[in-house]
Protein backbone atom coordinates (compact mmCIF):
# COMPACT_ATOMS: atom_id res chain seq x y z
CA UNK A 1 0.00 0.00 0.00
CA UNK A 2 1.10 3.37 -1.24
CA UNK A 3 0.49 6.72 1.58
CA UNK A 4 -1.25 9.18 -0.98
CA UNK A 5 -1.36 12.88 0.51
CA UNK A 6 -4.33 15.48 0.44
CA UNK A 7 -4.78 17.04 -2.37
CA UNK A 8 -7.42 18.10 -5.36
CA UNK A 9 -7.96 17.00 -8.86
CA UNK A 10 -10.32 17.90 -11.18
CA UNK A 11 -12.35 15.49 -13.20
CA UNK A 12 -13.91 15.34 -16.58
CA UNK A 13 -16.55 13.73 -18.67
CA UNK A 14 -16.43 13.93 -22.22
CA UNK A 15 -19.81 12.76 -22.46
CA UNK A 16 -21.45 15.83 -21.08
CA UNK A 17 -18.41 17.74 -21.16
CA UNK A 18 -18.69 18.50 -17.35
CA UNK A 19 -15.46 19.32 -15.33
CA UNK A 20 -15.36 19.06 -11.69
CA UNK A 21 -13.00 19.51 -9.14
CA UNK A 22 -12.66 16.97 -5.70
CA UNK A 23 -10.52 17.68 -2.36
CA UNK A 24 -9.20 14.25 -1.74
CA UNK A 25 -8.35 13.47 1.66
CA UNK A 26 -4.99 12.08 2.90
CA UNK A 27 -5.58 7.94 1.46
CA UNK A 28 -3.46 4.59 0.69
CA UNK A 29 -4.19 2.80 -2.35
CA UNK A 30 -2.45 -0.15 -3.86
CA UNK A 31 0.48 -0.26 -6.00
CA UNK A 32 -0.33 -2.94 -8.06
CA UNK A 33 -4.18 -4.61 -9.25
CA UNK A 34 -5.13 -7.20 -7.13
CA UNK A 35 -3.66 -10.09 -8.44
CA UNK A 36 -4.98 -13.85 -8.85
CA UNK A 37 -2.92 -15.63 -5.66
CA UNK A 38 -4.68 -12.42 -3.96
CA UNK A 39 -8.05 -13.21 -4.81
CA UNK A 40 -7.48 -16.73 -4.35
CA UNK A 41 -6.26 -16.20 -1.21
CA UNK A 42 -9.12 -14.53 0.28
CA UNK A 43 -12.38 -15.62 -1.82
CA UNK A 44 -10.88 -19.86 -2.79
CA UNK A 45 -11.55 -18.59 -6.22
CA UNK A 46 -10.03 -18.37 -9.39
CA UNK A 47 -12.66 -16.23 -11.79
CA UNK A 48 -9.81 -15.23 -14.80
CA UNK A 49 -9.88 -15.90 -18.32
CA UNK A 50 -5.99 -15.71 -18.17
CA UNK A 51 -4.48 -18.03 -15.75
CA UNK A 52 -0.83 -17.30 -13.28
CA UNK A 53 -0.70 -16.04 -9.59
CA UNK A 54 1.29 -12.65 -10.64
CA UNK A 55 -1.44 -11.46 -13.33
CA UNK A 56 -4.53 -9.57 -12.54
CA UNK A 57 -7.37 -10.81 -11.12
CA UNK A 58 -9.90 -9.90 -13.95
CA UNK A 59 -13.45 -11.27 -14.98
CA UNK A 60 -14.91 -9.92 -11.72
CA UNK A 61 -17.41 -8.11 -10.78
CA UNK A 62 -17.86 -4.51 -8.45
CA UNK A 63 -19.83 -6.50 -6.41
CA UNK A 64 -17.19 -9.46 -6.07
CA UNK A 65 -14.73 -6.54 -5.74
CA UNK A 66 -16.76 -5.06 -2.85
CA UNK A 67 -16.90 -8.79 -1.14
CA UNK A 68 -13.56 -9.03 -1.28
CA UNK A 69 -12.61 -5.94 0.59
CA UNK A 70 -14.25 -6.94 3.37
CA UNK A 71 -13.18 -10.08 3.50
CA UNK A 72 -9.62 -9.71 3.67
CA UNK A 73 -10.72 -6.64 5.93
CA UNK A 74 -11.90 -9.32 8.57
CA UNK A 75 -8.72 -11.88 7.13
CA UNK A 76 -6.47 -9.01 8.38
CA UNK A 77 -8.39 -8.00 12.02
CA UNK A 78 -9.52 -4.51 10.14
CA UNK A 79 -13.01 -3.11 10.28
CA UNK A 80 -14.44 -3.99 6.80
CA UNK A 81 -15.67 -0.84 4.92
CA UNK A 82 -19.06 -1.67 3.52
CA UNK A 83 -22.11 -2.43 4.56
CA UNK A 84 -23.59 -5.64 2.68
CA UNK A 85 -27.96 -4.88 2.37
CA UNK A 86 -28.01 -6.97 -0.48
CA UNK A 87 -26.35 -8.54 -3.81
CA UNK A 88 -27.78 -6.61 -6.02
CA UNK A 89 -24.82 -3.91 -6.33
CA UNK A 90 -27.15 -0.94 -4.81
CA UNK A 91 -27.62 -1.47 -1.37
CA UNK A 92 -24.27 -1.04 -0.14
CA UNK A 93 -23.40 1.13 2.55
CA UNK A 94 -19.75 2.68 2.77
CA UNK A 95 -18.38 2.72 6.25
CA UNK A 96 -16.67 6.24 6.39
CA UNK A 97 -14.83 5.33 10.01
CA UNK A 98 -13.74 2.00 9.04
CA UNK A 99 -10.12 1.16 8.97
CA UNK A 100 -10.47 -1.94 5.74
CA UNK A 101 -9.88 -2.28 2.54
CA UNK A 102 -11.78 -0.68 -0.15
CA UNK A 103 -12.33 0.81 -3.45
CA UNK A 104 -11.09 4.08 -4.61
CA UNK A 105 -13.26 6.30 -5.10
CA UNK A 106 -12.32 7.82 -8.87
CA UNK A 107 -11.27 10.87 -7.79
CA UNK A 108 -8.75 9.52 -5.66
CA UNK A 109 -8.16 6.83 -8.72
CA UNK A 110 -7.30 10.02 -11.35
CA UNK A 111 -5.39 11.70 -8.31
CA UNK A 112 -3.15 8.89 -7.91
CA UNK A 113 -3.09 7.87 -11.30
CA UNK A 114 -1.85 11.44 -12.03
CA UNK A 115 0.93 11.43 -9.45
CA UNK A 116 0.94 15.26 -9.67
CA UNK A 117 1.16 15.28 -13.79
CA UNK A 118 -1.14 17.04 -15.38
CA UNK A 119 -1.21 15.66 -18.42
CA UNK A 120 -3.29 12.63 -20.08
CA UNK A 121 -0.96 10.10 -18.89
CA UNK A 122 2.14 10.24 -16.70
CA UNK A 123 4.72 8.69 -18.95
CA UNK A 124 5.38 7.60 -22.85
CA UNK A 125 2.68 5.33 -22.79
CA UNK A 126 4.73 2.39 -24.40
CA UNK A 127 6.95 2.27 -21.01
CA UNK A 128 3.87 2.46 -18.15
CA UNK A 129 0.61 0.19 -19.93
CA UNK A 130 0.09 -2.62 -21.51
CA UNK A 131 -2.19 -2.03 -24.13
CA UNK A 132 -3.37 -3.44 -27.73
CA UNK A 133 -0.54 -2.19 -29.97
CA UNK A 134 2.21 -3.61 -27.16
CA UNK A 135 -0.08 -6.51 -25.13
CA UNK A 136 -0.18 -9.34 -27.66
CA UNK A 137 -3.83 -9.80 -27.21
CA UNK A 138 -3.68 -10.64 -23.37
CA UNK A 139 -2.83 -9.32 -19.63
CA UNK A 140 0.39 -9.37 -18.34
CA UNK A 141 1.76 -9.88 -15.01
CA UNK A 142 1.48 -6.95 -12.48
CA UNK A 143 4.34 -4.45 -12.16
CA UNK A 144 5.73 -4.93 -15.78
CA UNK A 145 5.54 -1.58 -17.13
CA UNK A 146 7.08 2.03 -15.38
CA UNK A 147 5.25 2.94 -11.91
CA UNK A 148 4.37 6.45 -11.89
CA UNK A 149 6.02 9.14 -9.45
CA UNK A 150 4.36 7.80 -6.59
CA UNK A 151 5.20 4.21 -7.20
CA UNK A 152 1.97 2.67 -8.86
CA UNK A 153 2.13 0.50 -11.71
CA UNK A 154 -0.47 -0.24 -14.25
CA UNK A 155 -2.60 2.70 -13.32
CA UNK A 156 -2.98 2.84 -16.92
CA UNK A 157 -3.89 -0.33 -19.59
CA UNK A 158 -3.41 -4.33 -18.24
CA UNK A 159 -6.97 -4.15 -16.73
CA UNK A 160 -9.36 -1.49 -15.77
CA UNK A 161 -9.73 -0.98 -12.02
CA UNK A 162 -13.74 -0.92 -10.59
CA UNK A 163 -13.63 2.34 -8.71
CA UNK A 164 -16.60 2.73 -5.87
CA UNK A 165 -18.48 5.74 -7.22
CA UNK A 166 -21.97 5.56 -9.63
CA UNK A 167 -21.44 6.66 -12.73
CA UNK A 168 -24.68 8.95 -13.52
CA UNK A 169 -27.38 7.84 -11.33
CA UNK A 170 -30.01 9.58 -13.09
CA UNK A 171 -29.00 7.84 -16.56
CA UNK A 172 -27.48 4.86 -15.80
CA UNK A 173 -28.81 3.58 -12.78
CA UNK A 174 -26.43 1.82 -10.53
CA UNK A 175 -23.82 1.38 -13.27
CA UNK A 176 -20.40 2.16 -11.23
CA UNK A 177 -17.14 3.66 -12.72
CA UNK A 178 -14.42 1.98 -14.38
CA UNK A 179 -10.67 3.62 -15.02
CA UNK A 180 -7.38 3.17 -16.61
CA UNK A 181 -8.03 1.38 -19.71
CA UNK A 182 -7.32 -2.18 -20.56
CA UNK A 183 -4.95 -4.96 -22.67
CA UNK A 184 -7.12 -4.82 -25.43
CA UNK A 185 -7.92 -0.91 -25.22
CA UNK A 186 -6.71 1.92 -28.21
CA UNK A 187 -4.27 4.35 -27.01
CA UNK A 188 -7.10 6.75 -26.67
CA UNK A 189 -8.88 4.62 -23.66
CA UNK A 190 -5.71 4.44 -21.82
CA UNK A 191 -5.69 8.08 -20.26
CA UNK A 192 -5.63 9.75 -16.85
CA UNK A 193 -8.84 11.15 -17.22
CA UNK A 194 -11.14 8.77 -19.26
CA UNK A 195 -14.44 7.24 -17.23
CA UNK A 196 -16.17 3.93 -18.31
CA UNK A 197 -18.79 2.45 -16.73
CA UNK A 198 -20.60 -0.62 -16.23
CA UNK A 199 -23.68 -2.80 -14.26
CA UNK A 200 -22.38 -3.68 -10.88
CA UNK A 201 -22.14 -7.61 -11.82
CA UNK A 202 -20.12 -7.02 -14.85
CA UNK A 203 -17.62 -9.25 -15.46
CA UNK A 204 -15.06 -9.14 -19.19
CA UNK A 205 -11.55 -10.41 -19.65
CA UNK A 206 -10.20 -7.15 -19.10
CA UNK A 207 -11.43 -5.68 -15.95
CA UNK A 208 -9.93 -6.14 -12.43
CA UNK A 209 -9.64 -3.87 -9.54
CA UNK A 210 -6.99 -2.20 -6.91
CA UNK A 211 -7.40 -1.62 -2.72
CA UNK A 212 -7.45 1.48 -0.79
CA UNK A 213 -7.85 2.61 2.71
CA UNK A 214 -8.78 5.53 4.22
CA UNK A 215 -6.34 7.53 5.93
CA UNK A 216 -2.15 7.10 6.43
CA UNK A 217 0.09 5.10 8.52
Amino acid sequence: MISIPAGRVTLSDRRTQRRWSVEVEAYQIAAFAVTQAEYALITGARPSAARGDRLPVESVSWWDAIRYCNARSQREGLRPAYRLDSENGEDVGWVDSADGYRLPTEAEWEYACRAGTTGPRYGPLDEIAWYRDNSGGRPHEVGGRQPNAWGLYDMLGNVWDWCWDVYDAEVYGSYRVLRGGGWFDEHWSCRASVRRRSHPTFTVDDVGFRVARSGRT
